[in-house]
């Protein structure tokens, strides 16, 4: 996915450290600071209009949060409510105020969610609280929920950030979080510093700088000179810093995934053989041992491995079986042509894979699958491009995407397959569109019967393995670098979008070693 910047087995919940310091180490000169590296910069800074609604932001709280191992506890909201029906309420915490000092009350709550569903502001996560038919405040503190339909996944939308009531959308963030805004200098950081009236625990890290580059090669140059406390990398990318003095490599399990992304109206990536020939000819094995460094699993699917979601049936080889995917296509009548490129119908199997320049997992990604899809006849020609670029020829072109959510199974999977998204940006940018599946996903949605929503989603994914709507490749294990000593540092199972959703996330806990 664009800048909204694996199981295997089992997800594992306890931090992993592969590399501990070779010796003991001072945390950085200044021990109340810290500098983030980070691969992609948000858009906005307004939960309204999509920062961080799953509990990543460091300036903004949710009425609940989620801790490393996904259990949701209470934030804004003095507990967790009981979810029946079509009616949920909530209990605000007391003695919350704004960073400007307003008191948190429940119109801030009621204003943040109505401006969300207002369709005026165009919000981009809009359809996830589409459940929500109305929320009201029946007295300062009491925050109720009309929903249309009993929606079993209401508590986990109850992470979106509070902003206070009439505030400006465009204006300077405020929020209740553990850290307050200082500045941003778009395309470069984000400085933030601790908010001393914090209701919880005050973070220790004081001053707090967001260092956004988007090239994964440059970020490992600037953490190799000192730049940063701690900073995202591509598995192969952390190599360097393994065994190094003062650095720790730690590997998170995650649901984010790779795949391929195909237009389903072109002449090529529409036709149903070409995409599961693909399938069948990529080498996910080789691209887990040579592009992960073993710091992930195969992918055949949009829900991970380890999951309670997780259909067992939707799986296949490691392995390529090229002499299948060449059968494959040789039914459906491309044939090979003198060049060894197969064409049908006078179309020859050729089509664009785009990557993002900067991402340098996604490059070698792309590269690998090019080089598998041309042993069989298939012609990939591959564009790495800014995503201004990315963002115009999405209808035309496949691209290499990335997705994933450990919460619940009605996140991304709605937006990326359901009709009624076709083609709204990197929401089913492919234009997929299936009854069938919409149908599945709309059960899923507004079900709360668990076995019967386990049902739905397991069918969802064997339709999306039917139809070969995405090439699935890998899930990854997300790695980091840490220099010096801190305790409070947890690592927990991500989401695709982990930036400070994840490890880095937990930095409002860290203090320096002595």
């Amino acid at each position: 996915m664009k800048r909204r910047s694996a199981l295997f087995g089992v997800f594992v919940l306890a931090l992993t450290a592969c590399s501990a310091p070779s010796q003991p180490s001072a945390a950085p000169a200044a021990q109340n600071t810290a500098v983030l590296g980070l691969g992609s910069e948000p858009d906005s800074l307004n939960p309204v209009l999509g920062y961080a609604p799953d509990g990543g932001s460091l300036i903004f709280d949710g009425l609940v949060r989620r801790t490393p191992d996904l259990k949701l506890r209470p934030a804004l909201a003095e507990s967790l409510p009981e979810v029946d029906g079509e009616k949920v309420e909530f209990t605000l915490r007391q003695g919350v105020t704004f960073h400007d000092g307003r008191p948190l009350t429940s119109a801030d709550v009621v204003y943040t969610y109505e401006q969300v569903l207002a369709s005026g502001n165009n919000s981009p996560i809009r359809g996830d609280y589409a459940a929500i038919d109305k929320v009201d405040a029946p007295d300062a503190r009491t925050v109720v929920f009309h929903l249309k339909y009993p929606y079993a996944p209401i508590l986990q939308r109850a992470t979106l950030g509070i902003v206070p009531d009439k505030s400006d959308l465009s204006g300077k963030p405020v929020g209740t979080g553990p850290y307050t805004f200082v500045s941003w200098t778009k395309g470069d950081k984000i400085a933030l510093k601790a908010n001393e009236r914090y209701w919880g625990d005050v973070p220790a890290v004081k001053n707090l700088v967001l260092a956004y580059t988007t090239d994964d090669n440059a970020r490992a140059t600037r953490m190799a000179a000192g730049e940063y406390t701690a900073t995202e990398l591509p598995p192969k990318a952390v190599d360097r810093f393994r065994d190094q003095p003062g650095m720790t490599v730690h590997e998170a399990p995650s649901a984010d995934y790779r795949g391929v992304m195909f237009p389903m109206d072109r002449p090529v990536t529409g036709d149903l053989a070409i995409r599961k020939a693909l399938s069948l000819a990529v080498d996910r094995s080789a691209m887990v041992s040579a592009i992960l460094a073993g710091a992930g699993a195969p992918a055949f699917g949009p829900i991970a491995p380890g999951t309670g979601w997780h259909d067992s049936s939707v799986t296949g080889s490691a392995q390529p079986d090229r002499a299948k995917a060449v059968a494959t296509l040789e039914e459906a009548g491309w044939k090979a042509g003198a060049d060894g490129i197969r064409t049908k119908d006078g179309t020859a199997a050729r089509f664009t894979l785009m990557y993002p320049a900067g991402d340098s997992l996604r490059k070698e990604l792309a590269l690998a699958v090019a080089s598998d899809a041309k042993q069989v006849g298939i012609d990939v020609r591959l564009a790495g491009l800014d995503w201004d670029a990315i963002d115009q020829r999405m209808s035309k072109d496949a691209l290499i995407m990335g997705y994933g959510t450990p919460y619940d199974p009605d996140y991304t999977n709605y937006e990326l397959f359901h009709s009624s998204y076709a083609g709204q940006g990197y929401f089913n940018p492919g234009r997929y569109q299936n009854p069938a599946m919409d149908r599945l996903l709309d059960t899923g949605r507004r079900t709360s019967d668990q076995a019967a929503r386990k049902k739905a989603y397991q069918e969802v994914q064997r339709l999306i393995r039917d139809d070969a709507v995405w090439l699935y490749l890998v899930h990854l294990k997300h790695t980091y670098v840490v220099r010096g000593d801190w305790s409070g540092l947890q690592v927990g199972v991500e989401a695709h979008e982990h930036s400070t959703g994840g490890m880095l996330g937990t930095v409002v806990n860290w203090k320096p070693g002595s």
